[in-house]
């Protein structure tokens, strides 16, 4: 296990970073606000329109897997269980059969390349269902979507892997906008872009690790596992991104609790076996122990409104964070509140979650760049004999 001294090296030397970076995800994970206006600006020029003149469609499908499923969660999410056109998320290549031509598909993919991308696109030109496509420049979905009149949100090359959340779902807040789904300001992208950027500002390679909040939590879950809370649905979505960079970079589980849905179950985790001995010694030598250590990481979504489908008892989201708040302070669980510092007084909810995303992000990076994991897994995805 890499001791958070050697850690914390590694991670205050800009060069040993880039040399541990082959692929080049700390850049562009610090640089999603540039990545939001650049492809807000390309899905503008798509010609939306193609597609939101006919109106309020029936239903919406997203047809994503990945990061792409992860936009498509927090778009649906945002629209809430209120919403008028329903939301579904499918993997590909098959649309759901009752798609139709009162429907509209969105295919996001990164490389808009593969069978579960460019099926779908035809079939949904065959049944005369609306298409959105978002994928690499030039891609075999960019001339799908070409063939059918349909629009298509080009991304550019230099969008790499596990990186690109925010070029995925910049376009679906955009088309939700334009359909009347979303309010103007839960699909602001400036806001959500100048958030991004604040937040790589305060996080980002240059700022030391005793300022920095991503490189702090990434040094405390050297020696620890994490268990993810999310304050409701939108917050969830957020929480079950964040797990996976930490498991995909870093090769560190974390399980993930909706709030209220799974407030005892995060209870039970939190006061079991694996949580702290209230009463042991605070100052007790660290380095005789191995065995990783829980520790509380939160996602909140204060604004989200109450839809009084979770457990009764308590009925709130905000209300069962703190019986887990106040079981983690029992047990004397470490907790970090993911990018809770810093937010803008009133700031929206997609905002506010943006903010948590990039943080989450960047600290699952760090980890993965203080591991020297991206080296060992040859700036791919497989680890090298």
């Amino acid at each position: 296990m890499t001791s958070p001294e050697l850690a914390e090296e590694v991670l205050d030397d800009p060069e040993l970073l880039r040399a541990r970076d082959p692929r080049g995800l700390l850049p562009a994970v610090a640089g999603a606000g540039a990545q939001v206006r650049e492809t807000a600006a390309l899905t503008r020029e798509a010609g939306l329109e193609r597609v939101t003149a006919a109106g309020r469609p029936r239903g919406l499908v997203v047809v994503a897997r990945r990061e792409g499923a992860v936009a498509a969660a927090v778009l649906r999410a945002l629209l809430g269980p209120a919403s008028p056109v329903t939301v579904d998320v499918v993997p590909g290549p098959q649309l759901p059969v009752w798609m139709g031509a009162s429907d509209v598909a969105v295919v996001a993919t990164r490389t808009g390349a593969g069978t579960y991308a460019v099926t779908p696109a035809h079939e949904a030109a065959r049944r005369g269902v609306a298409v959105v496509g978002i994928g690499a420049e030039g891609a075999p979905l960019h001339a799908t979507c070409a063939g059918s009149r349909a629009p298509y949100v080009p991304l550019p090359p230099s969008r790499v892997q596990h990186t690109t959340l925010w070029s995925l779902l910049t376009p679906m807040l955009l088309l939700a906008a334009d359909l009347g789904l979303l309010a103007p300001d839960l699909a602001d992208t400036g806001a959500v872009a100048d958030a991004l950027d604040a937040v790589a500002a305060d996080c980002g390679p240059v700022t030391p690790t005793y300022a920095n909040p991503a490189k702090t939590l990434a040094l405390d879950l050297l020696d620890a596992l994490p268990v993810l809370v999310a304050e409701g649905p939108l917050a969830a979505a957020a929480a079950g991104r964040v797990a996976d960079q930490l498991a995909t970079l870093a090769g560190l589980p974390a399980p993930t609790f909706r709030l209220p849905d799974q407030r005892v179950a995060a209870c039970a985790v939190l006061g079991g076996p694996l949580a702290p001995d209230a009463a042991e010694d605070f100052f007790r030598d660290r380095a005789e122990h191995d065995a990783r250590r829980l520790r509380l990481i939160t996602v909140r979504d204060s604004g989200a409104p109450e839809d009084g489908r979770g457990e009764r008892d308590p009925r709130s989201a905000s209300e069962a964070l703190q019986q887990v708040l106040r079981t983690a302070a029992e047990r004397t669980v470490p907790v970090t509140g993911l990018a809770d510092q810093g937010a803008a007084e009133g700031a929206g909810r997609l905002v506010t979650v943006a903010r948590q995303l990039v943080a989450g992000d960047l600290a699952a990076v760090y980890l993965a760049l203080a591991l020297d994991a991206e080296r060992a897994r040859g700036g791919g995805g497989r680890l090298l004999p």
